[in-house]
């Protein structure tokens, strides 16, 4: 084999793997505990749960944007502009909803998530039956994902009602 040359052989099976269970559904432990955290402590402590809940969602959006990349690497035949796309979309609302949270727009910050996170429920389980992401994905993807958007969409009420 040529030092230049590498042949990967990856045989994997539709059950979500318990190390995908825990990286997949402990980052919304704190998306859930933050919006209800905020509801029950109103004023500049509610004010404040609100923002770092948020702030985690745009890391955990970044973050997906970034494994998005990653897979993209190991794609039998290259990337696709799918992956490329999903990536940039995915970096783009995650980083715009971190600077709306700057600026004093938690309530777009809020939509800007709810929109990646949405996304990500609806691209990836096409995405893993194309080859693009791992095939466990297109299971666990339509669970985990609106966890965050509902725990996303409590806090946007909260700022709705006041």
């Amino acid at each position: 084999m040529r030092d230049d040359a590498r042949t990967i052989t990856v045989t994997e099976r539709p059950e979500v793997p318990a190390l995908a269970l825990v990286f997949g559904f402990g980052p919304m432990v704190p998306l859930v505990v933050g919006a209800a955290a905020a509801w029950w402590w109103r004023g500049e402590t509610g004010e404040a749960i609100l923002a770092l809940t948020v702030l985690w969602g745009c890391a955990i959006l970044l973050f997906l944007s970034g494994v998005r990349r990653g897979l993209s690497f190991r794609t039998e035949g290259g990337e696709t502009l799918a992956q490329i796309a999903t990536m940039l979309a995915l970096f783009g609302l995650g980083f715009l909803a971190f600077v709306a949270v700057f600026v004093g727009r938690s309530s777009a910050a809020l939509i800007l998530l709810m929109i990646g996170f949405t996304g990500i429920a609806l691209f990836d389980p096409p995405a893993a039956r194309r080859g693009e992401a791992p095939l466990f994905m297109a299971r666990l993807r339509p669970l985990q994902m609106p966890i965050a958007v509902l725990s996303l969409g409590a806090l946007l009420a909260l700022k709705l009602v006041g």
